[in-house]
């Protein structure tokens, strides 16, 4: 049973443990394969964030090393988390994806209106024979489904496929400097192996030990399921109980590092959409409440940076065929050292991913 008695972590205490789990403390050495399963899977909404996000936290990455992976089939996106794309490891796929199906479920009913008449079971047919003979783009598998249900709602056919089936979009969508449009098969199809749902319980544990010490809602923040409380109450015993400074419970793995508060945190240059801003019900261990509404603009996520572990303002990538210009736009005014230790970042990030290209830092809007 939950105790009024656990240690109080502060939010710059949940900030270091989290960066630490993240990778962002301080660059490893972890090949990149290790570290996507260690994430539990990056945000893939677009193509490019995967690769920025491994660059924050990776010694040496360069980004052929994940898109070699996902040549060779060890790592595919799909969605899964959310109802999100993420990219993740083959066994993920295999097994994330199965577990999240209640979820995907749920999806459908959304769009139940705009599906009258038509028997899923029949439409998950239809489509994994279609996929499976040969990667179909989203408007083949719309167009064949809608020659079988005339009436329906084209967008709600799409759902109900993607909803229905585990579909991983095919390469070359996702490489690095190359690029296509959507094409999906299955999971099985894509990986040549089968799939099954992946233990709750070991779900849980990983989740922690990328994002922990976390709540039962963040938990579900970050997967897109329910009723997962049974879950921790399972897992109790193997675990550490925390509050934060509102008194919510935290739980945690025994080993997992909660460095000092006081612990430097150098800065960071995220992607659009990623995990370490989406995966909590509470974000204000990274997120400010006064920044909270800043990375937006209508449906578009702006790209982030961190200063001192904290969200403190956006950039943007400027790329022609010869240069490439960031322009890092903070939320407030930096000190002289924090504000050249972010051009550093900046430019050290242009350097990883874009060496042949001349490199520009800019301070300012866009």
């Amino acid at each position: 049973m939950a105790s009024r008695n656990e240690p109080v972590l502060s939010t710059r205490a949940l900030n270091r443990a989290t960066l630490a789990r993240q990778l962002l403390l301080r660059r490893t050495p972890m090949a990149a394969e290790h570290a996507v399963a260690h994430l539990v899977g990056l945000q893939a909404q677009n193509t490019k964030p995967p690769y920025y996000a491994l660059a924050a936290r990776l010694a040496d990455f360069r980004p052929e090393e994940l898109s070699g992976l996902m040549e060779s089939r060890r790592v595919a996106r799909i969605v899964t988390l959310r109802s999100t794309i993420h990219t993740h490891t083959a066994d993920d796929v295999l097994s994330l994806r199965p577990l999240v199906q209640a979820a995907r479920d749920r999806e459908i009913t959304v769009f139940r209106k705009g599906l009258d008449g038509v028997d899923l079971e029949r439409l998950a047919a239809l489509a994994r024979d279609l996929v499976e003979e040969a990667p179909r783009t989203p408007k083949e598998i719309r167009e064949a489904l809608l020659g079988e249900w005339p009436g329906a709602d084209p967008l709600a056919l799409s759902v109900a496929a993607r909803c229905l089936l585990p579909l991983v979009q095919v390469t070359p969508r996702g490489l690095w400097g190359r690029g296509g449009q959507v094409a999906l098969t299955t999971a099985e199809t894509w990986l040549g192996r089968s799939a099954g749902p992946a233990s709750p319980d070991e779900t849980v544990l990983r989740y922690l030990g990328a994002f922990g010490p976390a709540s039962v809602k963040d938990m579900q923040t970050w997967s897109g399921l329910t009723r997962q409380r049974e879950v921790f109450e399972r897992l109790r015993p193997r675990l550490l109980t925390f509050r934060d400074e509102h008194g919510t419970e935290l739980f945690d793995l025994p080993d997992a590092p909660r460095p000092d508060p006081g612990t430097p945190a150098p800065p960071r240059l995220l992607p659009e959409f990623d995990n370490l801003l989406l995966s909590h019900a509470d974000r204000t261990r990274v997120v400010p409440p006064e920044h909270k509404d800043r990375t937006w603009k209508g449906n578009q996520a702006y790209r982030t940076f961190l200063v001192d572990g904290f969200l403190a303002g956006v950039w943007h990538l400027e790329e022609t065929r010869t240069a490439a210009t960031v322009t890092l736009s903070p939320f407030g005014r930096l000190t002289r050292d924090r504000r050249a230790a972010l051009e550093a970042e900046a430019a050290s990030t242009l350097a990883g991913l874009l060496p042949g290209k001349a490199h520009d830092v800019r301070v300012g809007t866009f």
